[in-house]
């Protein structure tokens, strides 16, 4: 990430006020529209992040999150760590204005859990961004002030307008929505619409506390956890330390060899131990392992749960459980930006310009080339979508990637397109990524869900990534 760790000290928060604009506007941002905030739906890491960098730039801002806290969606797996350690985790110019407070950061290779992630780093950082961040302000639709998506003549000189649950309305120059993906995750079904059944049972989403909060809920009951990322890796692990709970494991997939990751030779070799043990609980009869299961219907009887799998040459499969956990990943929900003019790409929902860049076909996360404000621009000047809904349905997406774009986006809403086009990245060449299964901590802790972990005991090499430049890989 271009800036570095320790630059000047940032501005203090409480100035603000537009700022002249030296550059053309490409976008087509009205200029007349400058007295105006610029509004940041969600206060998670790259919601914060884009505040500080309008406040590191004199922008007047509003971060809007629908949750009571801070890192709302973040509180949710709070129990988890995260793949990537603090120096990864804390993006520039949020460091610059924590520091001149006197904040010091966590230890650079630690790996904190969400957690600690708001404790330490997020709530501070609110904290010192004072009343422009609000909780409790769910956005309900964003649109232009008397313009509807159809109508054209004189749209960009007229400001945002966007609805809160409650009824208010905020006028705003630009939008940056940051608001994530959490709380859409993906269906059950496997064809990518709900199974039939799907609303009538209880199913619990990715990353359950299966060893704290959550532990009465699965303790001696037989859970079918679907899906084959991290978060299902994550999930089976630690109910694998559950006596007495029988375990099913269900994947589209005719085998989980991409779940298991590079075992011995992986080039993070805690992420390796992490999968081989995995495999080996899925090898004993720990855990039962259902391959191509296409999930079609759930039905229950009150006490347990059958679900039929049916593949698409019709052939079907049948468990019967006490308990679901759905770890089948997230999507984007654009409806409160139904109203703007979007350029979405068909397959992923991220924007056209961005999807060759993350396609999960063709990318993980550590060969994401650099993006910023030009990829992330839709036929609607001033708003983008950034962080993880950015990217759609890609499941490719670092936290470091996010506090780029906001910083390439915040440049160019304050009209320095020389820093906005200035893209670079600096990821772990192995990735640490949300697809693969990297534990890399200290043994006496591991991770919150209980798991022991390893010691990564080699540094992790950089791949340094411009927008001219392909990355390293991601394992």
């Amino acid at each position: 990430m271009s800036g570095g760790c320790c630059g000047p000290a940032a501005a203090p928060v409480e100035q603000s006020g537009p700022r002249v604009r030296t550059t053309p506007q490409p976008h087509g941002l009205a200029p007349e529209l400058g007295d105006l905030p610029v509004v940041v739906i969600g206060a998670g890491p790259v919601g914060l992040a884009a505040a500080a960098h309008l406040a590191e730039r004199g922008m007047e801002f509003v971060v809007l999150e629908a949750g009571e806290q801070v890192g709302a969606s973040v509180a949710q797996w709070g129990h988890v760590r995260v793949f990537s350690p603090w120096k990864f985790d804390i993006d520039a110019a949020a460091r610059r204005l924590l520091e001149a407070a006197g904040w010091t950061a966590p230890d650079p290779d630690w790996l904190p859990t969400g957690a600690e992630l708001i404790d330490a780093y997020l709530a501070p950082l609110a904290e010192r961004l004072g009343d422009r961040v609000r909780t409790g302000a769910k956005v309900t639709a964003i649109s232009r002030l008397g313009h509807d998506r159809v109508r054209t003549d004189g749209r960009e000189g007229v400001p945002f307008l966007v609805r809160l649950d409650g009824g208010e309305e905020l006028r705003a120059r630009a939008v940056i929505d940051a608001s994530g993906t959490y709380r859409t995750p993906n269906v059950l079904g496997a064809s990518g619409i709900p199974a039939h059944g799907e609303d009538t049972v209880f199913v619990d989403h990715a990353l359950p506390d299966v060893l704290g909060a959550d532990r009465e809920r699965y303790a001696g009951k037989h859970t079918l956890v679907v899906g084959a990322g991290h978060s299902a890796a994550t999930t089976l692990l630690a109910l694998a330390q559950l006596e007495d709970t029988p375990i099913t494991w269900a994947i589209r997939a005719g085998g989980a060899a991409r779940t298991y990751g590079g075992g011995a030779a992986d080039a993070l070799p805690a992420r390796g131990a992490l999968g081989t043990r995995l495999r080996a609980h899925v090898e004993s009869g720990r855990i039962t392992l259902l391959t191509g299961f296409f999930t079609h219907t759930v039905t229950t009887d009150g006490r347990q749960v059958t679900v039929i799998s049916r593949d698409p040459s019709g052939a079907e499969q049948t468990v019967t459980v006490d308990a679901i956990v759905s770890a089948t990943g997230y999507r984007p929900d654009h409806s409160i930006a139904s109203e703007l003019r979007l350029d979405l790409d068909p397959i992923l929902g991220s924007t056209r310009a961005l999807a060759p860049l993350i396609d999960p076909n063709a990318h993980s996360c550590g060969t994401v080339p650099a993006h910023g404000a030009d990829e992330l621009a839709h036929p609607e000047p001033g708003y983008y979508a950034v962080g993880v809904k950015s990217y759609g349905r890609a499941p490719t997406f670092l936290m470091a990637t996010g506090y780029e774009q906001v910083r390439s986006v915040v440049a160019a809403l304050a009209g320095d397109w020389e820093a906005a086009r200035d893209v670079r990245l600096e990821l772990p060449e192995t990735g640490v990524c949300s697809s693969n299964l990297a534990e890399a901590q200290e043994q006496r802790v591991g991770l919150a869900t209980g798991i022991s972990g390893g010691l990564l005991l080699a540094p992790l090499p950089l791949a340094g990534v411009s927008a001219a430049e392909g990355g390293g890989c991601c394992g």
